[in-house]
């Protein structure tokens, strides 16, 4: 209604109204800036306010992804700005050492929320801690990469190229992959978006070596609410009557009909509904998201952002309240997608560009640092746990950071190969690089039947001579079936079946003897009721 009244006073009001419309809507459309933003003078961007949405082009990795059988969903929640590390998993293992560096800033022991006998979440993440106790949340400790660049622009600039620090790659990791496959994505764009991104204008994810970005690019949360609802881009109505105002309204009509997207989302948006309250700035970003997975989008790819956490002042109260705008989306989010058993196909994962020092400066607050962890959500990690090394506040690299120790195209690799089910020599040459897999339960053949009552069995292999050495820790006596599966899911051998005591166990897999294709192959162990699996190569 009011909208409809703001539309009548610039038709019918004064000549003063008139003008002051045209003069803000100049201000903010100003032709040659429509024209930049919505790609029509090169490129595929469009910016609207200060929050942007990217569809990412039909690609074999969105191909890849859309046809998957178990149709996953991988939603990216970047922590901007760095997040501080070790008030998010706090490393009670060693809390003297880190109550030393932080006098002022410390979290108080007893006030952390125990995950481990080592490590406890920060106060103010409780809502995770339901995640945490159904298995169905991981952290990665002591992630990053070799000479850490502690500027904002160009770390965030290596997570999103993937390149190592000393390269200056301005292509997003993505988009090489996009412009070998699909060279006319500009001709030729997909009516369904395989990736949404929410916030973070600038990032250089989707760039291709031309410095094209192969995506969609619209701003404004509110904005993106009213495109869900009635499938616009631009309302083509809402322009000043005069001779800028039917040009740019032509300019607007050419946007919607170009980048139809809208419709699509509009669609899945109106098929669902959010079925929890969402109550944190955040927690708005993952109810659209929520409400397009339960909607049927048939996007494959979220990214949602979060800034604010470059805290080097004022840390104890800001960061806080950073933590729990986390803890109560995601939480809400998982809890949303539960309603319509939709969870179990869904994993989100943080990262951030860097941590922050282990030592508090005199502001209250912590600057620039190295490795920090990762956390990941979901039915899909079989399990809770923590991986990665143990940050060590007492070996720290030439500046006084901590060092780190899994490298974060090491968790990419493992999320696109073992989550998204993407070929291995697909991850490589998207990633330039061959990275270690990590062990975070994902496995692209099973179904997570994770029972709370059992934690993780440490599942590990190791390779000597043609033989695969399969080892795990059981908890408890129990049931145990050992198997080995082809990419493909078929069966190949079975290593074991039968009743197991406590303690550690061993198989050995010959993979020469097995008279196999060398290859990647899958070990399954199912113990008790939970199943935990890993890649394997083998046959060679």
């Amino acid at each position: 209604m009011n909208h409809k009244k703001s539309k009548n006073k610039i038709r019918f009001g004064s000549a003063l109204e008139h003008g002051k419309a045209h003069s803000r809507d100049h201000s903010r459309w100003s032709r040659r800036s429509f024209l930049r933003n919505v790609g029509i003078a090169g490129g595929m961007s469009m910016m609207l306010g200060k929050m942007p949405v990217t569809a990412l082009a039909e690609s074999p990795l969105g191909k890849a992804l859309l046809n998957n059988e178990g149709d996953r969903i991988l939603v990216l929640i970047r922590l901007k700005g760095g997040n501080d590390g070790l008030n998010t998993i706090v490393p009670v293992f060693d809390y003297g050492t880190y109550q030393f560096y932080r006098p002022q800033l410390r979290i108080p022991q007893n006030d952390v929320i125990m995950l481990d006998d080592k490590f406890g979440m920060h106060p103010q993440m409780n809502s995770l801690n339901n995640l945490w106790q159904d298995g169905k949340m991981k952290v990665v400790n002591s992630v990053g990469y070799d000479d850490q660049n502690l500027s904002h622009f160009r770390s965030t600039d290596i997570w999103s190229s993937g390149s190592d620090a000393d390269e200056n790659d301005t292509s997003g990791w993505m988009g090489r992959f996009l412009e070998t496959q699909f060279p006319d994505f500009v001709t030729d764009p997909p009516t369904t978006p395989p990736a949404v991104q929410i916030g973070g204008a600038g990032n250089i994810i989707f760039n291709n070596s031309d410095l094209t970005n192969m995506g969609l690019i619209v701003s404004n949360p509110d904005q993106l609410y009213e495109i869900a609802q009635t499938g616009q881009l631009y309302d083509p109505l809402d322009v000043p009557e005069c001779y800028y105002g039917e040009q740019l309204t032509y300019l607007r009509t050419v946007a919607n009909s170009v980048f139809n997207y809208a419709e699509t989302v509009a669609e899945a948006y109106n098929n669902a509904t959010n079925s929890v309250e969402y109550t944190t700035s955040l927690g708005n970003q993952l109810a659209l998201v929520a409400r397009l997975i339960k909607g049927g989008l048939g996007t494959q790819l979220y990214m949602v952002n979060i800034d604010g956490f470059d805290t080097h002042a004022n840390q104890i109260d800001d960061h806080a309240n950073l933590l729990y705008d986390v803890s109560e989306a995601v939480n809400s989010f998982f809890q949303d997608l539960e309603t319509t058993d939709d969870a179990k196909r869904v994993l989100g994962m943080t990262f951030s560009e860097f941590g922050r020092r282990i030592e508090e400066n005199a502001s209250q607050g912590t600057d620039h640092g190295a490795a920090a962890p990762m956390m990941l959500f979901g039915e899909g990690l079989n399990g809770n746990g923590i991986l990665g090394a143990d940050p060590d506040m007492e070996n720290l690299d030439p500046v006084g950071n901590l060092q780190h120790d899994v490298d974060f195209r090491s968790v990419y690799a493992t999320v696109l190969e073992n989550w998204l089910c993407l070929d291995p020599n697909v991850v490589n040459d998207v990633l330039g690089e061959d990275f270690e897999r990590q062990d975070l339960g994902l496995d692209c053949n099973t179904v997570s039947t994770y029972d709370p009552g059992v934690q993780n069995i440490g599942l590990k292999l190791a390779y000597d001579h043609g033989q695969v050495i399969i080892s795990y820790d059981l908890p408890e006596a129990m049931p145990v079936t050992v198997r080995i599966f082809d990419v493909l899911g078929r069966p190949v051998e079975k290593l074991f079946e039968g009743h197991q005591t406590f303690g550690t166990h061993q198989h050995v897999f010959q993979s020469r003897q097995a008279r196999i294709a060398a290859g990647i192959y899958v070990v399954s162990v199912q113990a008790g009721r939970q199943i935990f699996s890993q890649k394997m190569k083998a046959g060679f």
